[in-house]
């Protein structure tokens, strides 16, 4: 497996991974996403979207949304999708441990932020493994099976710029 940029030939394998339920349901989209949703998601020059191509076939992709206000270019938020047959098998975690690194080493931020739903147990404990902290929690913020859950707000502070 091997991390690379988006490129526009990655659209239809994002599209396949953005239509399995057991994904679409930790997002805020709704189901039936068309194919141009899809691309919508990653055409913006603030977007940095990096894959995971396994057997010339992007199985994930991580994108870091950076901010354009001036007072806010320090940070940024991230969405991570994995392609549910390679769940369990570190795609995840080599896509967040990249993005830390492009944050830290390449783009300059001191702050990644995500949100998670609180009954995504795995992906909670993939954060914190790699250095996210929950910050707060908004109470019944996300609509998920006919049911309101919670949200928790996450994020990684830079360790260079942590308080002593």
């Amino acid at each position: 497996m091997k991390i690379r940029r988006l490129a526009s030939s990655d659209n239809n394998d994002l599209f396949e991974i953005y239509n399995f339920p057991s994904l679409l349901e930790n997002t805020s989209q709704l189901p039936f996403l068309n194919a141009e949703i899809v691309e919508n998601l990653f055409n913006s020059p603030d977007n940095y979207t990096l894959v995971v191509e396994s057997q010339s076939r992007v199985v994930g992709h991580i994108t870091i949304f950076l901010k354009n206000k001036i007072r806010e270019k320090h940070g940024a938020s991230i969405a991570i999708a994995v392609h549910p047959d390679f769940h369990g098998k570190g795609v995840g975690k080599m896509l967040m441990l990249e993005a830390i690194n492009q944050a830290d080493n390449w783009l300059n931020l001191v702050r990644l932020e995500l949100e998670v739903h609180s009954d995504n147990l795995a992906a909670i404990s993939l954060y914190k493994h790699v250095g996210f902290e929950i910050e707060g929690t908004k109470k019944l913020s996300a609509f998920k099976s006919g049911k309101y859950l919670d949200v928790h707000m996450m994020s990684r502070i830079r360790p260079d710029y942590l308080v002593k």
